[in-house]
Parts: C-alpha cells; structure tokens; sequence
C-alpha cells in the first residue's frame, strides 16, 4: 500500500484537485471565475517552459545517441511491428471517439472565452508551400516562439544531430545543453508542484462557466478510453498473440502476461516496468535477443495507450470547438504527437500536447485541457503501453524465426 501511495501521490494529489476545482465550479458557478488568475499562472509557466524543454530535451537526447549495433532482421521486424500495431492503436482510438465526448453547444461562447478561435489559414498556397510553411521560419527569432512548435522540434533534432556529427568536438556543446537540461527539468518539476493549485483553480473558473457540459466531457472521456482499453488488452492483445504462436502462443500469454500488467498499474511508469515485462516476454518463449532489444525500444517508441490518449485528447477538442476533420488528420497528427515524443523523458507528455494543439489549431490556451485528459487516463494507457510491448515480441519473433518458434517453449 505504500508504495502504492509513493507510486501514485502525484496523480492522485493532482486528481483530488481536479475534483475539488469541478465541485467548486458547479457549486459557485461564475463567482469561481476569481480564481481565474491562478489557473492563468500555471497556463504561463507552462507556456513560459515549453520552448526551452523541447529544445534542450530533444537536442539532448539525440546528441547522446550513440551509433547502434546492426541487429539485421530483428531491427527491421521491430520496427514493422510497431508501425502497425500503431496504426491499429490509432484506428481503434478513432472508432471509439465516434461518439460526441463533449457537448457542441457552447462553442461560440468557449471560443470567446478564449479569445480565439480555430486557426484558418485562408492564404492561397499548393501543397508544398504549405508544408515548407509548417516546418521551416525565415527568422530565428520564430523558431524560440510557442508559435511554431513544429519548426522548433525539426531545429532541435537537427542540432542533435550535428552535435553527433561533431563527434569529440561537439561534446563540451553536448554537456553544456545537458547541464541546462537538467537544470531545466528541475524547473519543471517545481512548476508541476504548483499543478494541482493551477489546475484546481483554472477547472473551477472553466466549470464555473459551462457547467456539467465540461464534466460529463471528462466523465465520459474517461469511461470510452477505459472500455477502448479492455477491447485493446483482451482482445487485441490475445489476437496478437494467437497470430504469433498458436494456442499455445495465446495460453502462454496470458500465463505469464500478469506480472507486467499489475506491475504497470502499481508504478504508471513504462520504464520501471522495463526489467519485469522483459522476464514475462522471456517466460512466454520469446528469445532472449528478441525481448532485449524488443522491450527497451518498445518503452521509448512504441506505446498503443499514449497513440490512443492522443486520438482522445484531439477529439476532445474537436467536439469541444464543433470543429470539422478528416480521419486522415486525427490518424495523422496522433502518430505525429507521440511517435515523435515518446522518447523524451520527462516533460514528453507537455510538449506533445503543444504538438496536437499547433498541428490542429487550437488556441493554445487548451493546454490545460490535455494535461487534465493525460492525468485521468494515465494508468490504463501505461497498461497498454506496457503489455503492448510484450505482445509486440511475440509478433517479432514469428516474423525472425518462422512460425515454429512456439514449438520450442
């Protein structure tokens, strides 16, 4: 139980704070628009932090890459895996959300409270000037803006990449930008011990203001992820483990599949999960090369339950603003925002929601929104993200040795 606690204080403090905002924005309704400030102070911080956090954790975390061994096939099956397996994670988040997570009705009035509307780019450009418009600025005093998050993540992986490039002469840059770094996710943690006033306060102004609307959004949000999640873990998962070895693939899952799930669970953190969910993949059969390189990857790259909570965050706001999409942009922007992030370690959820919010125009004021959604399905999305691993490397290993791999368990 403690370590449950120690494991979950954050969330649940954070959790305890989102309710109490909501009870009292349903109970003094516009009156509990004076705690406005304080809600507009963490939404300052945050958009304060954002540019130098994707910049210094990106820029970091590519210039430590070291050049990786050749792993041949199983390299190539791992990434096939976990582009489709993705893409799957994607679709069944899609169809989920087909029902109005939250009420249209006040959307002139949530646009005005915001002070914006949804971004509409009128201009008369093809394809390509779009798209060189959306990643590159032609002014560096651009790139360091809230404003163009896109331009700013592809500067930062390129720096990365130079730094590796310099190689011995690009290391006093590396550990001068990994100083910041550190320093810089200390500073985040600090503004995230503020969150749970901030977030408080900015949901009882924002409830205070709408009403119920907003909290049957939340409500049902989370109970559609939870009962996406169930399809996803039993039936998905037990799918995949029937195409990768059989019978005796999909009992052998489900034998030892238990450990990674409940451990998940316990700790909300895929990479503490690491070391036990690579011992599950072992004892269901998978080869030792396959689930040490399949498991750790998979942790950074490859998690079905953050590329769900993305497709729900987006549609959140979709139905929120009464905005019109195509499936191809939610599938899209969805893999974008956490394939591109997942690896970031600290401040990773942040900057892909920031993502979502510049890719789809959203005013950026709905950070909050996100943070809120992220919180509340956070425990079942590391379920996924874990176990999805360990199905993942069955998957892997039928495609590296053959289908009668399981014959050797």
């Amino acid at each position: 139980m403690k370590r449950f606690l120690k494991n979950y204080k954050s969330t649940i403090i954070l959790l305890l704070s989102c309710v109490i905002g909501i009870i009292v924005g349903l109970i003094f309704g516009e009156k509990a628009k004076v705690l406005s400030p304080f809600g507009d102070l963490f939404i300052n911080l945050l958009l304060t932090i954002i540019v130098p956090l994707i910049f210094l954790t990106i820029t970091t975390s590519i210039g430590k890459m070291k050049q990786p061994k050749r792993l041949g096939k199983i390299l190539i099956s791992v990434i096939v895996v976990f582009i489709i397996t993705s893409l799957i994670s994607v679709l069944i988040g899609t169809l989920s959300t087909g029902i109005n997570l939250v009420n249209a009705e006040d959307a002139g009035a949530i646009k005005e409270v915001f002070d914006t509307s949804i971004e509409e780019n009128t201009e008369s450009l093809n394809i390509l000037e779009r798209t060189i418009k959306a990643i590159s600025t032609d002014d560096f005093v651009k790139i360091i803006s809230k404003d163009n998050i896109i331009p700013l993540i592809i500067f930062s992986i390129l720096i990365g990449l130079s730094i590796n490039l310099a190689k011995d002469k690009g290391n006093y840059a590396l550990k001068v930008l990994e100083s910041f770094n550190e320093v810089l996710q200390k500073f985040f943690k600090i503004i995230m011990y503020y969150a749970p006033i901030g977030l408080g306060c900015y949901l009882a102004a924002f409830i205070g203001t709408f009403g119920k609307t907003i909290v049957i959004g939340y409500l049902k949000t989370f109970v559609i992820y939870v009962i996406a999640c169930l399809v996803v873990y039993f039936i998905v998962y037990s799918i995949y483990a029937f195409i990768a070895g059989g019978k005796k693939g999909f009992i052998l899952y489900w034998k030892n599949i238990i450990p990674a799930t409940l451990t998940a669970l316990a700790t909300c953190s895929s990479a503490a999960c690491i070391p036990i969910n690579t011992k599950c993949a072992k004892n269901i059969g998978v080869p030792s090369d396959i689930a040490d390189t399949t498991i750790p990857l998979g942790t950074s790259f490859h998690k079905d339950g953050s590329i769900i909570g993305s497709v729900f965050k987006i549609m959140f706001l979709v139905y929120l603003f009464g905005m019109d999409v195509t499936i191809i942009k939610v599938l899209g922007v969805s893999l974008l925002a956490t394939l591109l992030i997942t690896a970031v370690p600290i401040g990773g959820g942040t900057i892909s929601e920031m993502l979502i919010i510049s890719l789809m125009g959203f005013p950026i004021q709905c950070l909050p929104i996100l943070t809120i959604i992220a919180t509340i399905i956070d425990a079942p999305a590391t379920v996924l993200n874990v176990v999805g691993d360990s199905a993942s490397s069955m998957l892997v290993t039928r495609i590296v040795d053959g289908k009668k791999w399981i014959n050797k368990v």
